[in-house]
């Protein structure tokens, strides 16, 4: 079993602004990943982005310039 750690939870209204997310930070080289919505976490669309939370800052201003949405931001232990 993999060892839990703290990550950046951003969870999305549609599956749409996910893949826009994921496409943004592929293209940018920002780190993380596509994942399910975490059990601790009842929102969205059933897909969040996760991500080292050091990264908090830098996605809120990337977010913005870019025009993503999102419905929630958070850290978790997952």
């Amino acid at each position: 079993m993999r060892k839990k750690e703290l990550r950046l939870v951003i969870t999305f209204h549609t599956t749409a602004e996910a893949i826009a997310m994921e496409t943004v930070c592929r293209k940018e080289d920002i780190p993380g990943r596509l994942i399910p919505v975490p059990r601790q976490i009842s929102a969205g669309c059933g897909l969040s982005w996760s991500m080292p939370p050091s990264w908090r800052e830098n996605m809120m201003g990337i977010m913005g310039r870019q025009g993503l949405g999102y419905q929630t931001m958070g850290e978790y232990l997952i």
